[in-house]
């Protein structure tokens, strides 16, 4: 898949971003952040941001229980359907996907998009929405492995653009 030429020069530009094969890579969180772009048959292009951040029993040292793990999960996708409104233009999604696979919660997210100027920030925003309604959805009481205790000690010392927890 070949992203169109304007798709390629606004990621480019944009510090946040590393390429890699035909899609981009955010550097600004700690979860896995992808970017995808491909043309359409109309006026825009279409763009997918999958994020993957792990499942609670995942980075937690101990067990969690089924019932916790799904509430953990559902709130996750809950809380992921408000990320258009953190974006600052409008963005209607075309697709919102959350799943689970291979340990790992898997936000989709597709956009449609005339101009490639914003799509940069656009996909930037929802991607760091994803990994702050995850670490809102912390669930107290246990021991966190990595990448999550790296993040939480960061959290409570201020570090980062984020507010202290």
């Amino acid at each position: 898949m070949t992203m169109p030429e304007s798709v390629t020069a606004a990621f480019d530009a944009h510090e946040a971003y590393e390429r890699d094969g035909d899609e981009y890579e955010l550097t600004t969180t700690t979860f896995d952040g992808r970017v995808r772009a491909s043309e359409t048959d109309g006026w825009a292009t279409e763009y997918t941001v999958v994020v993957r951040t792990p499942m609670l029993s995942s980075v937690v040292d101990g067990e969690v229980g089924p019932d916790l793990e799904a509430g953990w999960f559902d709130t996750l996708a809950l809380r992921v359907e408000d990320a258009p409104g953190a974006v600052r233009d409008s963005v209607d999604l075309d697709r919102l996907d959350v799943h689970e696979e291979l340990g790992d919660a898997v936000v989709v997210f597709e956009f449609s998009r005339g101009s490639a100027d914003r799509a940069p920030a656009i996909a930037k925003a929802l991607a760091e929405y994803v990994e702050g309604v995850y670490m809102e959805g912390i669930v107290p009481g246990f021991d966190y492995g990595t990448p999550v205790d790296s993040m939480l000690a960061a959290a409570s010392q201020g570090e980062g653009a984020g507010t202290p927890l």
